[in-house]
């Protein structure tokens, strides 16, 4: 059977345990994300399958309905939102999705954004690497107040660390909405951890970033459509939030530096790398080749 992998930025699904489980089929890895739907469709012409990492790739009927020879589609990830699983039904694709990933990683990953932020790692360690000496004072956590809007895996997660840095925790949430401008107002460092859908899409308002602290730290490893569109880039520019750290933008990937955030100097930006540990891809791409093969020996 042909199967391409899409959107395996680093290249690592050939090292995965996964990757060995499909000897004797035609396995093509491709690293990039082709957006255009007919080049899309042009390069998996003679896919039988095809294995989605995350929700890089969108698979509208536009791509689908020129597919004559696909017969599965395998999920990394429990989302389907990219997938027009309506055209998928009507011409017989099987769709197979691998459950949810780990809250570990992105925690992880946030609190490496929230440390590298209030303690200026990235411009220090440039700085000495350009022959410069200390020239920055960070900010202490303990004693700061840590807000969490959206306290699930990831969020409690987060918060846990917080709490053993001696930081004093809130949280607000889709069920509590709580006092909302006092959430946004009384944090010093305030993380995301909503997933995204119809009821959460531009949930951070302009209005709520307003009321934050010019000290404070905006933190996403979520999604980037949280925040209302062009909202943060204007709050930044306007100094509150102070700062912000995100990992998530709305059209991925972001190439040649075409992203109005890099250009902010109070803006920390990494390329969404939340979950990219090799233990997390190891999961997601052992669940997703292990539900496809069950799709295939149950035809």
């Amino acid at each position: 059977m042909r199967i391409a992998v899409l959107d395996d930025y680093p290249g690592v699904f050939p090292e995965t345990a996964a990757f060995a489980r499909l000897g004797g089929h035609d396995v093509t890895v491709f690293r990039d994300t082709e957006r255009d739907p007919d080049r899309l469709a042009a390069r998996l012409r003679d896919a039988e399958a095809v294995l989605l990492t995350q929700q890089r790739s969108r698979f509208p009927r536009a791509v689908i309905e020129k597919l004559p020879k696909l017969r599965f589609i395998a999920q990394t990830g429990a989302h389907t939102s990219h997938i027009d699983v309506e055209a998928c039904a009507e011409r017989g694709i099987v769709i197979v999705t691998a459950g949810k990933g780990t809250p570990s990683a992105t925690a992880e990953l946030t609190w490496a954004l929230i440390l590298a932020s209030v303690r200026h790692i990235p411009f220090e360690v440039r700085a000495l690497k350009e022959g410069a000496w200390q020239s920055t004072v960070g900010t202490g956590l303990r004693g700061k107040t840590l807000g969490i809007y959206g306290l699930g895996r990831i969020g409690t997660a987060v918060a846990d660390v917080g709490r053993a840095f001696g930081m004093k925790v809130t949280a607000l949430g889709r069920q509590n909405a709580g006092d909302r401008e006092s959430f946004f107002a009384s944090a010093d460092v305030l993380s995301l951890h909503l997933p995204l859908n119809d009821a959460t899409r531009g949930i951070v308002t302009a209005a709520d970033l307003a009321w934050m602290k010019p000290t404070s730290l905006l933190v996403n490893t979520s999604r980037a459509p949280l925040i209302e569109p062009g909202a943060l880039v204007a709050a930044l520019e306007k100094g509150r939030p102070g700062f912000a750290a995100v990992d998530v933008y709305e059209d991925e990937p972001v190439l040649g530096g075409e992203h109005p955030l890099l250009r902010l100097p109070n803006a920390l930006c990494t390329p969404h790398l939340g979950y990219a540990e090799m233990g997390t891809y190891e999961a997601y791409y052992d669940a997703a080749v292990d539900a496809l093969l069950r799709a295939v020996s149950a035809e």
